[in-house]
Parts: structure tokens; sequence; C-alpha cells
């Protein structure tokens, strides 16, 4: 093992994170109610510009108006890029407004670790001159061939930032990628068109201490490659995905929780190496099979998740 080390930021639950466009307060009313781990308030994508004003209206009257955290939940806010002339009301209007009641702001088409910095400076200056005692926390996504290039410098930038997100339609059109499907598997292309992008952008994350998120899935009518897609992300190191629509926040959940079996075997495994350790030995076997300190690494992580969607059970009721 290397002697740097970059231990995990924070820890928070992120299976399932819900986009709601901040135009509609009947979406953001029901995102509430919902069972995602995490939600975040479109001001970008999901809104026209002539509905930008009050959609960050909407947004900080949602923040104020509810406590997310008493319902178990993480709220965000995707602020709009940095190539508009919305996004520095956006931090300021939120910070100043809410700023003690969003968890994470959401920087959309990071390209380069200065787009961060600019971010990280505004919400520092903001939480100074309210007197904020709560830490708003950075998170980034990558979507474009300009952000996937520089990947592993934005995964260094240090401070607030916690997590990277795979944008995968951003990130199709800046590749000019042949296909229209978000997230879904193409046709043309033998495998996982993102699988390569994907993996570098986990490997970044796991590097240095973030959090790896997949992206959107288009099709909400397919719930099937819903799944599929969410396994892929899952069994490439991302733990967790997001859901456009309501009907795939009880998938992503089920897909990136540990099945009851995973994390009875995780427990076992750290029993009979406390086991062995105690009679001076390096590994063990369970089930036939060897284990050792790796197996140990992989057992925690699995138990790790398995405490954190227990505490928020225990927050949502």
């Amino acid at each position: 093992m290397s002697h740097t080390l970059h231990p995990l930021r924070k820890q928070r639950l992120q299976r399932s994170e819900l986009a709601v466009p901040a135009s509609n307060p009947a979406m953001i009313d029901k995102a509430a109610d919902s069972a995602a781990d995490f939600v975040f308030l479109d001001l970008e994508d999901a809104v026209a510009p002539p509905e930008k004003v009050q959609a960050r209206k909407n947004a900080i009257q949602a923040l104020n108006d509810i406590d997310w955290a008493a319902r178990g939940k993480t709220v965000s806010v995707r602020i709009n890029g940095l190539d508009t002339q919305y996004m520095y009301r956006d931090v300021v209007d939120v910070m100043e407004q809410a700023g003690d009641r969003v968890h994470t702001l959401l920087v959309p088409k990071v390209g380069v670790p200065a787009d961060l910095y600019m971010v990280e400076a505004m919400v520092n200056q903001a939480e100074q001159a309210g007197g904020l005692k709560s830490r708003v926390a950075l998170e980034a996504l990558i979507e474009t061939a300009l952000g996937m290039a520089n990947v592993e410098a934005i995964a260094q930038f240090g401070g607030r930032l916690e997590a990277l997100h795979f944008g995968v339609a951003d990130y199709a059109a800046s590749m000019r990628a042949r296909t229209t499907n978000i997230g879904g598997l193409n046709p043309d292309y033998p495998g996982d068109q993102w699988h390569a992008s994907i993996s570098r952008m986990v490997i970044a994350c796991r590097a240095y201490g973030l959090r790896a998120i997949d992206g959107p899935f288009g099709d909400f009518s397919d719930p099937d490659g819903y799944i599929a897609g969410a396994r892929r992300a899952a069994a490439l190191g991302c733990e967790g995905k997001w859901a456009i629509h309501p009907s795939q926040i009880d998938m992503a959940n089920e897909v990136f929780s540990p099945p009851d079996a995973e994390i009875d075997k995780a427990r076992r495994i750290i029993e009979e190496l406390r086991s062995a350790e105690a009679a001076g030995k390096g590994a063990a076997s369970l089930d036939g099979k060897m284990i050792d300190a790796a197996s140990e690494k992989m057992a925690r992580n699995v138990i790790d998740t398995a405490n954190a969607i227990a505490a928020r059970t225990v927050a949502a009721e």
C-alpha cells in the first residue's frame, strides 16, 4: 500500500438521486415524500431560460420550507453552468437565502479544477458573510470531453468536493458520439459504450476519496434497461445512480443495496479473520474459500453501506 492515502472525504448514502426541475413545485413536494436518498433541485438543463429566475425562487423556498434531513434525505441544487449569466446569481441567492439548509451544490459541465475553485470561493464568502455554521459541499458533473480529459486533476481538487457524477447525455454530445440514447446500450456498439469513461471517473474518485455516481437513464418506460445500466455501474464501483422519474427510485435503491446474505457474509468474514488473527494467522477460510486482508476491506465496504442504509431508515421514521 502506498504511503499516500486519500480516505473518503464524506460518507453519504446516495443509492438513488432524484432529479427534480425546480420550475415545478408540485414535483418538489413529491420528491420530499419519495424514497430517494438524495434529491437535487435542478436549475439547469430541466429549466427553460424564461423560467430560470422563478425556478431559483422555488428551490430556495423548498429548501427553507421542507426539513429534508428529517426525512432522511440529502438535498442539493444543480446550479447553471459557469458559461451562463445565471450561475453567479444561483450561488449567491441560494447561499444567502438558504445556505444553512442546502447540503451540496452540483456543478455542471466541470472542465478544469478552476471551475470548482470559482464556485468554492463564492460559497466561502457567502458562508463567512452570513455567519453560517454549516458547510455546503460541492459535487461535480463530468459530462464533457474536457472534463473527462481532466478528471484526475478535478478529483484532486480539495476543499468542499465530495463526489463526481457521470453525465452521459451531454458527454455523448460533447464526444459527438453517434447515439441519441441516454444511458442505454447502443445497438451499434458491441458492449457498453460508456464503460471506459465511467471506469476512468470511478478510478479518479476512489484514488482521491470521492463518491462516484452514475447519471441518468432516459427511457423511464424501460425498467429492465435501467436495472441493467445500474448493475453495470455498480459493478464498476459506482455507489448510486440518478432517477429522472420516481419509478426509477426503488430500482436504484435495490441495485445499490447489499442483499441480506451479502451483509451476513461480510460480517462472517470479519469474525473469521479476527479469530485467525488471534491464532497468529494472516488468512482464514470461509465456505471453502480463502479470505485475507483484502477480503476484509471488501467486507467493510458492504457493512458501511448497510449501516448507512439503516441510519437513513431510522431518520426517515
